[in-house]
């Protein structure tokens, strides 16, 4: 398949540092399946992450989807036929985004369910910001794939929190951290996870390679680039005639 039969995909982003990962992912692996140099046609729209904390701190989830669905009207207008999202925490909009969107969205959390099932996991840890460790977005999914899952006790979220918010979204991964989310899955492992689940989309690249990690990691950025590369490779009945390229929009 070449990109002019592939769905194009349209990144909605909200961190820097998540949706770059998010985009070279699918960019760079792209090309085993589809040729050298090859990959689906991508766009990426952000607003700054400090539109999405205003309603996120108070717990406005319905403003949260609204610049979420701004951004997904933004990529559709120039093309774009498939929504993702790289970033864990404004999932908990994602009910009030999917039956208004003008183009259909993948959710993260399936995609590292569905990695979960493969590799035989039973108990995930999850980590992430403190709204998403806290919140509904893996917890109900979890429960009705039939999966247990545990945080870290609240210590350890408000230290996970502030590392996200004062390093790991600024390009900073320090040592001292890497050690400190090490110690803390330990913990998880001691509780019976089998797994760990990085639902910040910043943590990956703070863990790195997890060789050495106290347990085996579920990269929920990697896995919704890999998702969203196999459904826009999937073959579509009927996809002989197709739109225009993805093109520049002024707003």
């Amino acid at each position: 398949m070449t990109a002019s039969s592939a769905l194009r995909i349209g990144i909605v982003g909200c961190s820097a540092e998540g949706a770059a990962l998010c985009y070279r992912t699918l960019c760079g692996e792209a090309a085993a399946q589809m040729g050298e140099h090859d990959h689906p046609e991508v766009a990426l729209h952000t607003y700054p992450l400090a539109r999405y904390m205003g309603p996120i701190r108070k717990g406005d989830w319905r403003a949260v989807a609204e610049l979420m669905l701004a951004s997904a009207r933004k990529l559709a207008e120039i093309g774009a036929e498939l929504a993702i999202c790289p970033d864990n925490t404004i999932h908990q909009a994602y009910e009030h985004v999917v039956e208004r969107s003008p183009i259909p969205w993948l959710h993260i959390a399936d995609s590292v369910i569905a990695e979960a099932r493969a590799r035989g996991c039973s108990k995930l840890g999850v980590l992430g910001t403190r709204y998403l460790m806290t919140g509904p977005v893996y917890a109900a999914r979890l429960r009705a794939a039939g999966l247990g899952h545990a945080i870290p006790d609240a210590e350890d979220r408000d230290r996970i929190d502030d590392v996200i918010f004062r390093e790991l979204v600024y390009g900073r991964f320090e040592p001292q951290s890497r050690r400190f989310f090490a110690q803390v899955t330990e913990r998880l492992a001691a509780r019976g996870c089998d797994t760990v689940v990085l639902g910040c989309t910043e943590i990956p690249l703070l863990v790195g390679n997890d060789s050495d990690w106290p347990l085996p990691t579920l990269d929920s950025t990697r896995l919704l680039a890999r998702a969203a590369l196999r459904e826009a490779l999937r073959p579509k009945k009927g996809s002989a005639v197709r739109a225009a390229p993805l093109v520049s929009a002024r707003y």
